[in-house]
């Protein structure tokens, strides 16, 4: 590995060590659940997942475990999609 390069992942490590960095601003995610498979997004600060907790909740667990995963890196104003 050239010198450049270990510099760049020595940076990189370092980022890393500071979550707060990072802001997640849009994603998909699918979480493999007990019973099957849910895609979970955010996009401009909302969340959406396609489970029927969150169709009647605008919130599941699906959410908050990225949530709770992600919890330094995302964007202080996230909430729960509308439902159209």
């Amino acid at each position: 590995m050239n010198s450049g390069m270990i510099g760049k992942v020595e940076k990189a490590h370092r980022y890393v060590a500071e979550p707060e960095r990072f802001a997640f601003n849009q994603l998909e995610v699918v979480v493999r659940g007990d019973n099957s498979e849910h895609r979970v997004s955010l996009d401009g600060g909302q969340w959406t997942c396609n489970c029927d907790f969150f169709a009647h909740q605008q919130a599941c667990a699906h959410t908050m475990s990225i949530e709770l995963l992600l919890r330094d890196m995302l964007p202080s104003t996230t909430e729960a999609a509308p439902i159209s």
